[in-house]
């Protein structure tokens, strides 16, 4: 029988690789690695977007910077203990992966995702100064074995409006594209340093019962 739950977090980003591998955790005596991918968007614009590796799916002791691929999986979230405070790390698991030849041109298509989940925390609207509507969103999307990962989400325009009016527990599926940000994190009064978030920028949201 099909597992729908390995259905609703799905995952396909083209680019170039623009690191080796580093060693991230280990579950079950199965080592994991991470890489990153350059993602270009058509305004010319490129997300570096961080790639989750088992040491079964890829030689993790080659070198593999600059070359382009395409990767598939999921779009997973760890919670990493970082100076006794919780740090929530988002990547693409990676499932399957293929190597091409040349540029990826294609950059309509070449970084989409399709989410099912629940709202797990209440949606923040708001309008940026040129009056663009905007609404944050965090997603709870199930795992197999009880688990579940918990995924930002950014939604424009009037989909911004229908997203500010959902209620948490509502049910929520989302396509969009991964995409980074940088942001500058605050330290200390003196101290501050720059970031590098992960989020989904939505394209489409539907409501409907899942």
């Amino acid at each position: 029988m099909k597992d729908e739950r390995m259905e609703n977090n799905k995952a396909c980003v083209t680019g170039r690789i623009t690191s080796g591998f580093s060693y991230s955790h280990e579950i079950f005596g199965e080592r994991f690695f991470r890489a990153d991918i350059l993602a270009q968007r058509a305004s010319g614009v490129a997300d570096t977007i961080p790639l989750m590796f088992s040491e079964e799916l890829a030689d993790v002791e080659m070198d593999y910077s600059d070359s382009v691929v395409e990767v598939t999986g999921q779009f997973r979230s760890y919670n990493r203990k970082e100076d006794r405070k919780s740090h929530l790390e988002l990547s693409v698991f990676v499932q399957g992966i293929r190597f091409l030849d040349g540029e990826c041109a294609d950059c309509e298509n070449n970084n989409c995702i399709c989410l099912k989940g629940f709202l797990c925390k209440a949606p923040v609207y708001r309008k940026t100064p040129l009056g663009r509507r905007i609404c944050d969103i965090l997603l709870a999307v199930n795992r197999p074995y009880g688990k579940a990962d918990y995924i930002p989400c950014i939604v424009w325009g009037k989909e911004a409006v229908l997203a500010s009016r959902l209620d948490v527990g509502s049910p929520v599926e989302v396509t969009g594209r991964i995409q980074s940000r940088e942001y500058e994190k605050k330290l200390s009064e003196t101290e501050t340093e720059m970031r590098v978030a992960y989020e989904v920028s939505v394209h489409r949201l539907w409501t409907e019962s899942m």
